[in-house]
């Protein structure tokens, strides 16, 4: 239908009284990713790190040394510190509100803007944290204990006072200190349940990061962990170590410096272990910045500046040797860069990014001197780092020529794709799914039950190479490596080009039992590694096969594994018939196979949780070894989805 004059009139207009103004916290309820990233597991617990991170602000001010997190059977949270207390008395600007109410009411409103005494360093840059908390929950409690008294204020419905803030009585034995407890809209968010493992990593992550600092933690809802207490009195020096103890160190020291100046200081601790991934996690008042920053620049020239010089006075390198690269000498580094700053430049609300110049020449600067006084006084640890930056650096030109030949490989056989793969007749990726399975017996049975239209099966023998513990060029001879490269067809690690994938579901389809669990584990660790954005583009999934079947009547019913059989039997007490076990998918007929995990329909397909695997940062090679519980513990985390844990 066309439009008239009029209604293009109508539709065209556009004057002052179109201009929408929120007012409070409304623009926090109307856009709340602008604020906390998305409404998402991620958004839901940044919540808990706006409230925390101000209580952490107390400790890095040196008027807090203990925090209290509690996860509350209700599905509230309770943040308290033993600081100073939020002011309670009126504010200058608003002389019928208290200090307290603004802050909690107000976006832009805190400690951390004026020239006067509140905060020289904070992570609460924007000052929005626990205003924006307030804003998105169903209702907020405040306490403040502060000169003496207890103080105590409600919100409710995205933050509107139920009423002034009041005294209640005297602070419980002179305590001083702020405690917020809320609980969150779930019309806000996709849903509001907590992850205690989430909130245990951040909480041990922030005690590192301060040290001396206690921060204890309790999970009340039942069924729940012991609480827990994080207290570190060498700081991120115990950070290093805890993020190494589960590989081989290189050797034994931990290197670590510090420099302070007026406005500015910075923090580092390194070692390097024996392998082949480098593990640097860098923070900015507290608050980790996943994406690096200035701070992360400073200290990558100049620990490449260093060691070159190093080598090169040593004559570990010669003349006409090139300078090793970065990442040559980055290769199996674990580092800790905590810097301190006055006003910290975050890219948006969830600072993932630090961009403040002078920090990056203060970082530089004290690691060009300071490491370089480690590797003088530590000459046998220099020494080993030379060297295994050195055969890094063949590696690296090894690999290089291994590459090069695959791509001329491929070239010369059109498509260059495995042959045991059973290809899909289907030439469009969005629909198309590649099953990976292990070995002939299962890669029959599911060449059977699949959907040859748009289900390809590769068979792979047994579990692939361990890519956490080889280098690239070890990698790149591997042959069940090479299928998979082949098969989705998109490259590898830095020539990944995920636009080019041949499949958009690549589905890990291996046996429910043990072994099954650790092949899972080595392939979920080769595309995490090699084919990253393979993972955070949610095209990797993993399908449970069920661990057992039986009759109830004439219908076959599924059981995940030994938990669902007991909760079965519990269920149905009179149960008869048998239960058939199904570890191996060579095991199940054409027909189970299709039935529990390749019917669109019906298969419990778990996709991986991409914002846990990129908080964690790396797969815990831990998982790779021997320990039974902990790879079973990797792959049965949770019920709804596969999770990369940093242990």
């Amino acid at each position: 239908m066309a439009l008239t004059s009029q209604d293009t009139d109508q539709q065209s207009s556009y004057d002052a009284g179109d201009i929408t103004v929120l007012e409070g916290l409304e623009p926090v309820r109307k856009r709340p990713g602008m604020y906390i990233g998305s409404t998402g597991p991620s958004g839901l617990h940044h919540l808990v790190w706006e409230v925390v991170d101000n209580a952490v602000d107390e400790a890095m001010a040196g008027f807090c040394d203990r925090i209290d997190v509690t996860l509350l059977a209700d599905g509230g949270v309770r943040v308290s510190d033993n600081g100073r207390g939020i002011p309670t008395g009126v504010h200058p600007k608003y002389p019928d509100r208290s200090a307290a109410e603004v802050v909690l009411t107000v976006l832009h409103a805190g400690g951390k803007f004026g020239e006067g005494g509140g905060y020289k360093v904070s992570g609460g840059l924007h000052g929005v944290g626990v205003s924006v908390v307030n804003a998105l929950s169903t209702r907020l409690v405040l306490e403040i204990d502060r000169d003496g008294d207890h103080h105590r204020m409600e919100f409710r419905d995205g933050g509107r006072p139920a009423g002034p803030l009041v005294v209640t009585g005297s602070a419980p034995r002179g305590r001083t200190g702020t405690t917020v407890s809320f609980w969150p809209d779930s019309t806000i968010f996709e849903e509001v349940e907590f992850r205690a493992q989430t909130v245990v990593e951040r909480l041990q992550i922030m005690a590192f990061l301060n040290k001396g600092l206690e921060i204890r933690f309790t999970d009340e809802r039942p069924g729940a962990n012991e609480p827990q207490t994080f207290r570190y009195k060498d700081g991120i020096i115990d950070f290093v170590r805890h993020l190494n103890a589960s590989k081989e160190a290189l050797f034994r020291k931990v290197s670590s410096f510090e420099q302070r100046e007026e406005t500015m200081e910075v923090e580092i601790a390194l070692q390097w272990n024996t392998g082949f991934y480098e593990s640097i996690h860098s923070f900015a008042n507290g608050i980790s910045t996943v994406d690096g920053g200035m701070h992360e620049e400073g200290f990558k020239k100049a620990l490449t500046n260093v060691l070159n010089k190093y080598a090169r006075a040593k004559g570990t390198l010669k003349e006409k040797e090139d300078n090793l690269l970065g990442e040559d000498i980055r290769e199996g580094l674990t580092a800790i860069i905590s810097v301190r700053l006055q006003d910290p430049q975050f890219e948006g609300q969830t600072k993932a990014k630090l961009g403040n110049v002078p920090v990056r020449s203060l970082v530089e600067r004290t690691t060009n001197e300071k490491l370089a006084e480690w590797f003088e006084e530590n000459p046998r640890e220099a020494n080993q780092v030379v060297q295994k930056a050195i055969l890094a650096a063949r590696a690296r030109v090894a690999a290089r020529s291994a590459r090069d030949l695959t791509r001329r490989k491929s070239a010369l056989d059109g498509a260059g794709l495995p042959g045991k793969l059973v290809d899909c007749s289907s030439r469009d990726p969005r629909e198309s799914e590649l099953f990976i399975v292990e070995g002939n017996s299962a890669g029959g049975s599911a060449k059977d039950a699949r959907d040859p239209r748009v289900q390809a099966i590769l068979p792979i023998r047994g579990k692939i190479l361990n890519v956490e513990r080889a280098r690239i060029d070890k990698m790149l001879k591997n042959n069940e490596i090479q299928a998979l490269i082949s098969a989705i067809g998109a490259g590898l690690a830095d020539d990944f080009d995920v636009t080019k994938i041949r499949y958009h579901k690549v589905i890990i389809l291996a046996d429910a039992d043990v072994d099954g669990s650790h092949i899972r584990t080595l392939l979920l660790t080769f595309f995490f590694r090699q084919m990253k954005p393979l993972v955070e583009g949610g095209f990797v999934y993993v399908a449970q096969p069920p661990l057992y079947s039986t009759l109830v009547g004439k219908e076959k019913v599924y059981l995940k594994d030994d938990a669902a059989r007991a909760t079965f039997l519990a269920e149905h007490p009179n149960h008869k018939a048998e239960f058939q076990r199904l570890k191996g998918l060579g095991e199940m007929d054409f027909a189970e196979l299709r039935d529990t995990t390749m019917d669109p329909g019906k298969r419990s397909l778990l996709q991986i949780n991409v914002e846990q695997a990129a908080l964690a940062d790396e797969v815990c090679s831990v998982l790779m070894g021997d320990d039974v519980d902990l790879r079973r513990q990797f792959i049965q985390t949770n019920a709804k989805d596969v999770r990369f844990l940093d242990i």
